[in-house]
């Protein structure tokens, strides 16, 4: 028995919920999100949750239910509140500015890096060696962050680089004289 799929995903004030076969469609303040849940598993609505139970006791059905319950509770949870990233610029002369729909990053390189935003996504440069990315799917705004992080990631010896907020960099001692 999942622990996670057990547990039923409540749906806050303003949310709303529809049930299209295997389609989960959830509308909030912040977007609309769209699920196609795995053959396997089938949802239902009623009274403010979102029950999600494997159709047969199967090996795959166990398998894929906690995972479709926590799919389900990110598309709620995504057009309720949203999902953010941080990110951190550690380096000499290393920053980002936003000019409109373009990230423009300084990495150390001989050119300017200019990441186009996508849409769905926010990104905001409050000071200039921090980036925060923010968006109603989780998965979109993690991806975002994972790309413009692969354009220098952080280096163990000094730390310089793109790295995520709460990411730790295990520094390495450099050469003895």
């Amino acid at each position: 028995m999942s622990r996670i799929g057990r547990h039923a995903v409540t749906v806050p004030a303003g949310v709303q919920v529809q049930l299209a076969g295997q389609t989960v469609s959830v509308k909030g303040p912040k977007g609309e999100l769209k699920l196609t849940l795995v053959d396997e598993i089938e949802a239902s609505v009623a009274d403010n949750k979102i029950a999600v139970k494997p159709r047969e006791d199967t090996r795959r059905g166990r398998m894929m239910w906690g995972m479709q319950r926590t799919l389900v509770n990110n598309l709620v949870t995504g057009v309720s509140k949203g999902f953010t990233r941080d990110l951190e610029i550690n380096g000499v002369g290393y920053r980002a500015a936003v000019q409109g729909r373009a990230l423009n990053l300084q990495l150390g390189y001989s050119h300017d890096v200019v990441y186009p935003i996508p849409a769905g996504i926010e990104i905001k440069c409050e000071r200039p060696t921090a980036i925060s990315i923010s968006g109603a799917d989780r998965q979109r705004v993690g991806q975002v962050a994972a790309e413009i992080r692969s354009f220098r990631p952080p280096e163990p010896y000094k730390g310089k680089g793109i790295k995520y907020s709460d990411e730790t960099i295990l520094r390495k001692e450099g050469k003895k004289k």
